[in-house]
């Protein structure tokens, strides 16, 4: 059977390249989507152009931050970590993901994807990254090099239940203060999965969360390419670690090995096929190309996964 489905856009695909918001949106349908999702990198000014364009290509989702905060130095998703032990970041983020709660409730969206925050794994006398963990991989052979990973990574994990403890109990106390304002404005928030250990929550943490806030506008957001990543890493064996009811929606990234590439679908080793009945159940399916995603490659990744999964465009 050929199925209906709508697929998205992530405006971070051009938002740093073309200020000017309608365009973005043309570009998009001319491309082949129906719908949007508002990136973090989105501001204000494109935010206004978007919504001039809402009835021919509607948002279906928003990533926080958004629009970029005009104080901070440059759009990221985690210039505030609502996941903290700090009182006063919580308080920042909480402020920001509030704005990001009524921008789409403004524009129609009903889900808001987050990335909560980072579990560390620093010592007292030294640092411990994803990112060295990431280096060891990609020099040295054989068993020396995976035993001195295994060496690594178990040291690292011991440290990160150490202090992820604390954090969850902290983030559960701070979604009960975030829950009204989604029931309020009637939007889903969705917990990203994160492409580096320090990413909170984790699967288990994720979870543990779902469980909490059952039957609270609260769920899941599955990157592809960030999944993909932990299990290169070994940090996770589990080809899906969720069901389709726990999800809000995916971000299509494809990658090749141990970096969050952000390529076109069908570019790197992500299984697409595999992820296609579980798509189809899913709300929100996010392409989030990096800008450097050209639009032929682009449209050869939409007619790709159209393919693979036998979808039909739907309006």
């Amino acid at each position: 059977n050929i199925l209906p489905m709508k697929l998205s856009l992530s405006t971070n695909w051009r938002a740093r390249l073309v200020d000017d918001g309608e365009a973005i949106a043309e570009k998009a349908a001319e491309l082949g989507f129906e719908e949007l999702e508002l990136g973090y990198a989105t501001t204000e000014t494109q935010l206004l152009g978007i919504k001039r364009r809402i009835d021919s290509i509607p948002v279906g989702s928003l990533h926080a931050f958004c629009p970029a905060p005009i104080s901070a130095p440059h759009a990221h998703p985690e210039l505030y970590q609502l996941a903290s032990l700090n009182r006063d970041e919580i308080e920042i983020a909480r402020l920001h993901l509030a704005k990001s709660i009524e921008t789409a409730a403004d524009i129609g969206a009903d889900t808001v994807v987050l990335h909560a925050g980072r579990a560390s794994f620093n010592g007292l006398f030294d640092n411990l990254s994803s990112h060295q963990l990431s280096e060891i991989l990609r020099s040295g052979h054989g068993n020396a090099k995976a035993v001195r990973y295994m060496k690594k990574l178990s040291l690292a994990i011991k440290r990160r239940n150490r202090h992820s403890k604390a954090l969850l109990d902290s983030f559960r106390k701070t979604l009960d203060r975030i829950v009204p304002i989604l029931e309020q404005h009637s939007v889903t928030l969705a917990l990203e999965n994160m492409p580096y250990l320090e990413g909170f929550p984790d699967e288990n943490e994720m979870k543990a969360l779902l469980d909490t806030f059952a039957g609270a506008p609260i769920k899941a957001w599955f990157d592809t390419g960030h999944h993909l990543v932990r299990m290169n890493h070994g940090w996770i064996r589990n080809k899906l670690p969720f069901k389709a009811s726990a999800l809000a929606g995916m971000h299509m990234n494809d990658v090749k090995d141990f970096s969050d590439d952000h390529l076109a679908p069908g570019e790197g080793n992500v299984d697409f096929a595999a992820l296609g009945e579980t798509a189809k159940q899913v709300k929100h399916i996010v392409f989030e190309p990096s800008s450097a995603v050209s639009e032929e490659s682009l449209r050869w990744s939409l007619q790709y996964i159209r393919d693979l999964w036998r979808l039909t465009p739907c309006r």
